[in-house]
């Protein structure tokens, strides 16, 4: 049958009209899209990127907490480990000297013992005179660097570690290898070569619009600022692809104008249905108690919804107005039918899904033993930068370093001090850093109550004036009652009494001898420092060196029993911060982020779907297939004895059920629309063979950019999620193709049972010869038919026929004959 001609007098829906709309406006919307990339190249530089992954814990937690009141009120110096290898002990005092001797540098500590030097490699522990991140120790280092160029130099620590700048450099060496794929992939599944740069020209106007206005968030995180292009490439481009076929079809009957037109009304609906799911999936992400699932779900929606309107607005010109490059760059289809795969799957259908349910059943139990951790020490990558292997180097070498501070409420020195010496005891402790230990002179330390009388003998100080200095502190500190009680039972602190002198001596009220002025200029420094890092308005901080790791169960118990001697001292407000302490909190809110996040997504998900199928028991099958792609991927890590990223599987799995699912949809769509008209067994093979283009694109695009972030990034916790999103993406379509038309095919009925508006399947007919046929044919009758038919039929009926029969043309009755259908003129069929 000839292609009907298109009725111009019809009454377009307000779908048709809005689509009409935007392909006659086109040359508007390419205005209105030039102005704004034009905003976007000015507008990326605004965005305020975050290197802290620490500030998104969540706020009531001790280590969020803790780490705000150290920000407000403590000063923490840059500082690194820097190890040399291949030198001498005599060789490694020298360099000392000369690290010492360099601009910036505060101090550096080296004694030549164990832990300092050992087989040739000399540790120096280096701190510098400003923050990690201050001008001066950038500047310092880098003189390191260059005077330290011919050794073997190995350097670790926060003082010039810039994760942010490298991860955004791997993220576009990411980006042009996966551009290069994409191009391979479309020119592979297109079937026009002009298609693919109108593919690229809206995605690369949907990336620019995405990172352009990541501003009005204030500021994203450096993962979101870095990944978020390159998973808005995997996540959104099949939303062209979409809109780019269905033009190719509708432009084999129609001109180009109402190609576009037709195809973009008809996209429209099937697009956003699609995308509805993957904003479900990252929508779930925003719920986590750990921000940076917040951070990442809000920039990647955005970016979702961006490349909406990039495909609904932009693309339709651009394929308008390239319709004639476009018809002259016709391609042969280099897509192959899986025919023989299909028929593979119908004969496999009572083999695999018990297979299955048993990989189900491990995948859930595998996958609940997955190690996770919540820090990045523990987690390698396949590619390793400098720093990574630097650290390597100092921890195998002289082990690692884990750091925790203590907060206790200021002003009782005292009791500080005997927190410091209990702590001092415990084994897992190596050092203490207290005021209370802070060695002044002659033995004593900074935080030692002297009289008037013994500060008098520690600085050679005259009694009288010792007297008058500890009046005039009193008055200062507005303790008269010391005055009227006698000042020589009055004791001070010795780091009080010593800023307060040095005060003294600069406004000119008290003068010393040449000697004890030289001193207590030389400790002002050092007490000032003191100062800075352990002595708050609020809180007091001591600074602990463990012999623990980082992550591990001894050392998360071994922080239970600190938080029962801190109790001892100080039952509230006491505070542990440190890597640890991060760690452990999160581990602690990972179950509900994850029973959170993992309940939402599905539901999310399910409400999606049966909005879209108009069916309660085929969504659950199709969840079925998806989520068993998720247990199934996060099985991997137990069976392979790898360490995984807690926030990998928080976020992959959210992304895996959210866009992964479409490609479940894509073939559900197609199953139950062909089982109307056709045996389902036939259904199940050109659901996968119509599916198959759609499904190899998008799988192929989103699991190469996993695999290449997994690959490329030396970033642990980056690299984590590429692995897991690239493996599970590829999990995926194995099991939508192999598995998913299996269950379908066995679980019809349930599709039937379930189904509110879908109509109940007719049961199909299949026939051939001289056929009789009375009722409404919907199939294949030596052609597709769906129409009312009486008549005899010369060939061949697959079809379902309601309220009617087919029968052979011998028993016909004898009123209805192939003449009388011609005269009725009821006959509607392709020449058999």
């Amino acid at each position: 049958m000839g292609a009907p001609k298109q009725d111009t007098t019809e009454k377009q829906s307000p779908i048709q009209r809005l689509a009409a709309f935007i392909v006659d406006k086109r040359k508007v919307f390419y205005l209105l899209f030039i102005g704004l990339s034009i905003f976007c190249v000015f507008s990326s530089g605004w965005v305020a990127v975050n290197n802290d992954l620490t500030s998104y814990l969540p706020a009531e937690t001790e280590t969020r907490r803790g780490l705000t009141a150290m920000e407000e009120e403590f000063v923490t110096f840059g500082a690194n480990r820097i190890l040399v290898d291949n030198v001498s002990a005599a060789q490694a005092h020298v360099l000392r000297e000369r690290l010492e001797a360099v601009d910036g540098v505060k101090s550096v500590e080296f004694d030549g013992s164990e832990d300092c030097y050992q087989n040739g490699a000399a540790l120096f522990s280096v701190t510098y005179d400003g923050a990690a991140d201050d001008d001066v120790s950038l500047q310092a280092l880098e003189e390191i660097r260059t005077m330290l160029a011919g050794y073997d130099l190995y350097v670790t620590g926060d003082t010039g570690a810039d994760d942010s700048a490298s991860l955004d450099a791997e993220m576009q060496v990411v980006m042009v290898i996966a551009v290069v794929i994409i191009l391979l992939v479309l020119l592979f599944t297109s079937h026009t070569y002009m298609e693919i740069p109108v593919l690229l020209m809206t995605f690369g106007m949907a990336a620019l619009l995405n990172k352009g206005t990541n501003f009005i968030f204030g500021e994203i995180s450096f993962v979101s600022n870095s990944v978020a292009v390159v998973l808005q490439l995997a996540l959104a481009i099949d939303y062209a692809i979409i809109l780019c076929h269905r033009y190719t079809e509708e432009r084999e009957r129609l001109e180009a104008r109402e190609a576009v037109v037709t195809a973009l009304s008809k996209a429209i609906p099937e697009i956003a249905g699609s995308s509805m799911t993957t904003l479900s999936g990252l929508g779930a992400m925003c719920f986590m108690r750990f921000g940076i699932g917040r951070d990442l779900g809000l920039v990647l929606m955005k970016a979702i919804v961006l490349s909406l309107l990039s495909v609904f607005t932009l693309m339709p010109g651009l394929l308008m107005s390239f319709s004639g490059l476009i018809d002259r760059t016709h391609h042969r289809n280099f897509v192959p039918q899986i025919t023989g795969w299909g028929r593979l799957a119908v004969k496999t259908r009572f083999i695999m899904p018990p297979l299955f349910a048993l990989l189900l059943v491990g995948g859930f139990i595998f996958s609940g033993k997955c190690p996770y951790v919540y820090g990045q020490t523990t987690l390698s990558t396949i590619r390793e930068s400098a720093s990574q292997v630097a650290q390597q180097k100092v921890d195998g070498t002289f082990g690692g370093a884990n750091v925790l501070a203590v907060l206790v409420p200021a002003g009782d020195y005292e009791q500080e001090g005997r927190l410091a010496r209990r702590l001092e005891e415990m084994p897992e402790v190596d050092t203490v850093l207290a005021l209370s230990n802070v060695e002044a002179m002659d033995g004593y330390v900074l935080t030692d109550k002297l009289t008037p009388r013994q500060f008098a003998e520690l600085t050679d100080l005259d009694i009288e004036a010792a007297r008058l200095l500890y009046s005039a502190y009193a008055v200062n500190a507005e303790t008269y009652g010391q005055l009227v009680s006698g000042v020589d039972n009055y004791s001070v602190p010795l780091l009080d009494m010593f800023l307060f002198v040095y005060d003294q001596m600069q406004e000119g009220y008290v003068t010393l001898d040449s000697d004890m002025t030289e001193t207590i200029e030389d400790l002002h420094t050092q007490l000032t420092d003191a100062q800075l890092q352990l002595k708050g308005e609020n809180y007091s901080r001591l600074v602990l060196q463990l012999n623990l790791p980082e992550e591990s169960q001894e050392t998360f118990a071994f922080l239970d029993t600190l938080h029962r001697v801190m109790a001892e001292y100080y039952p509230e407000d006491a505070m542990l911060v440190g890597n640890s302490t991060s760690d452990f909190d999160l581990s602690s809110s990972f179950s509900n982020d994850n029973t959170l996040i993992g309940v939402l997504t599905i539901v999310f998900v399910i409400l999606v779907l049966v909005f879209t199928f108009k069916s309660a028991g085929l969504p659950v099958l199709l969840i079925l297939v998806i989520q068993g792609s998720v247990w199934i991927n996060f099985s991997f890590p137990y069976l392979m004895g790898d360490n995984m990223f807690f926030l990998s599987y928080l976020v992959v799995s959210s992304i895996q059920m959210g866009a992964n699912i479409d490609y479940a949809i894509v073939i559900a769509n197609r199953y139950t629309d062909l089982r109307q008209r056709m045996p389902l067994k036939d259904a199940v093979v050109e659901s996968l063979n119509e599916a198959f283009p759609t499904i190899v694109t998008s799988g192929t695009i989103l699991a190469a950019a996993g695999v290449l972030i997994g690959f490329l990034s030396t970033t642990p916790s980056i690299a984590s999620i590429g692995v897991c999103l690239g493996r599970g993406t590829i999990i995926s379509i194995f099991l939508v193709m192999g598995i998913l038309p299996q269950i379908l095919l066995l679980g019809d009925i349930i599709i039937d049972k379930t189904a509110v508006t879908l109509k109940a399947r007719l049961p199909v007919q299949s026939h051939t010869g001289n056929l009789y046929v009375d009722g409404h044919v919907r199939g294949y009758v030596s052609g597709m038919v769906d129409a009312r038919f009486s008549g005899v039929l010369h060939g061949t009926i697959n079809a379902a026929v309601e309220a009617g029969a087919v029968q052979p043309a011998d028993t016909a009755p004898a009123a209805e004959t192939e003449e009388d259908a011609e005269d009725h003129g009821k006959e509607e069929t392709a020449p058999c």
